[in-house]
């Protein structure tokens, strides 16, 4: 008797409680894009350290805003005014040029008359107009961003402006990928009658680097036993912390992934999934590498990718989000029917409309279709035994982008 098949929530928490997150390095802000932060950033300055001009204008008391002024110098970013502002003074000041003791406002140079070595305002100024003032954006020791946040180019400028020249974050998962099947060619090979392009592994690459991960491409191994082996060893050499094949994890005779992972050593956490498509995804561990055997259809191999593999890259660099459930809801444009015993991924056309996302899920749903794939927006999930459903009805979606492909 067969084992029943694991629910999806079951089979991702499985995942992602076998990873830990990595070790971390101190990394050059040029280099931190993308990377996730393994302890939290606090301010080494206080920002900006002095008050200074918003605008270019004229550094002033406000109590006499109406009256005519002496300019007695000037106030340049980088180059302040040595002096201070006296009684019935000004001072000529540009944006980001400190404020010079003794002012209290900056008013703006188009609304100021100048004549000579003196200057008359023309519109009222109160105490603090166009001033920024010290700390208005953060100061010292205050913590700007959490640990597990992933690097955006804007968080990079905040460390820097935090006079900051380096990052904590965790090592870049390594990341395995070995297609496999005698059917298989790589782009702009000559085929034979029975063969297909490989493009599985380059998803799953794209996928893995979006995650800020490193993607080892082992190639395209024949169905042969010992061919499987050389490259399951070449994983391991190469200090993977997953490795993901990719077909090969059925039950037919040339499905041979999951016994030369089990000859390797790997300890089996499950097999066969409640979903659809997807169902024969594999998952164990050999010694220190995960195993995550993907199916070899397209739509098959990105989905479980989505769903699993772009998670558990997440969670090795420490994202406490990494399982957070991303969908969303939406309306239906068309009827569907009941669904059956397994969650189903229906690839879809997703549309900004009033009140929401609308869904219209693909004519053609097999497995294989890769243009399909490449032309949807997103998956509606329905739950196995969901009931038939009207246009208009709500469902749930997750959209590509915020999976990460």
């Amino acid at each position: 008797m067969k084992e029943p098949l694991i629910p999806v929530a079951q089979a991702l928490a499985r995942v992602l409680a076998a990873a830990s997150p990595l070790e971390v390095e101190d990394v050059a802000l040029s280099e931190a894009f993308g990377r996730t932060l393994a302890a939290p950033v606090v301010a080494g300055r206080t920002q900006p350290p002095f008050a200074n001009s918003a605008m270019d204008g004229y550094a002033l008391r406000a109590a006499e805003a109406g009256t005519r002024l002496r300019v007695v110098g000037e106030s340049a970013a980088g180059r302040g005014f040595a002096g201070a502002i006296g009684q019935g003074e000004a001072a000529r000041i540009f944006t980001g040029a400190p404020l010079p003791p003794g002012a209290d406002s900056v008013a703006l140079q188009e609304d100021a008359q100048r004549d000579g070595e003196f200057v008359t305002l023309n519109a009222p100024v109160s105490a603090g107009d166009n001033v920024r003032r010290v700390g208005l954006d953060f100061r010292e020791g205050e913590t700007l961003l959490a640990a597990g946040r992933r690097l955006s180019p804007r968080d990079v400028a905040l460390i820097a402006a935090a006079n900051r020249r380096s990052a904590p974050v965790t090592r870049r998962p390594r990341v395995a990928i070995l297609a496999t099947g005698d059917e298989l060619r790589a782009p702009g090979e000559a085929l034979g009658a029975a063969q297909i392009v490989a493009s599985n592994n380059l998803f799953v690459a794209g996928l893995a680097r979006a995650q800020g991960a490193e993607a080892i491409d082992l190639g395209i191994a024949p169905d042969r036993p010992e061919a499987l082996a050389e490259r399951i060893a070449a994983a391991r050499a190469a200090r993977a912390d997953v490795l993901v094949t990719l077909g090969g994890a059925s039950v037919g005779e040339y499905d041979l992934v999951q016994k030369a992972l089990t000859d390797a050593g790997m300890e089996l956490g499950f097999w066969r999934i409640a979903m659809r498509p997807g169902k024969p995804l594999m998952f164990g561990r050999i010694g220190a590498m995960l195993a995550l055997g993907l199916p070899g259809n397209p739509t098959s191999s990105a989905v479980c990718g989505l769903l699993f593999l772009a998670p558990l890259l997440r969670a090795f660099a420490g994202d406490p989000q990494a399982g957070a459930d991303a969908s969303e809801t939406a309306r239906l444009t068309v009827d569907l029917p009941a669904n059956g015993i397994r969650e189903d991924y229906m690839r879809a056309k997703l549309t900004r409309a009033e009140g929401g996302w609308r869904a219209t899920p693909a004519h053609d749903q097999d497995s294989s279709l890769v243009r399909t794939l490449a032309d949807a927006q997103g998956l509606i999930v329905r739950p196995p035994h969901a009931p038939a459903a009207k246009a208009g009805e709500f469902c749930r979606i997750l959209r590509f982008d915020a999976l990460g492909g």
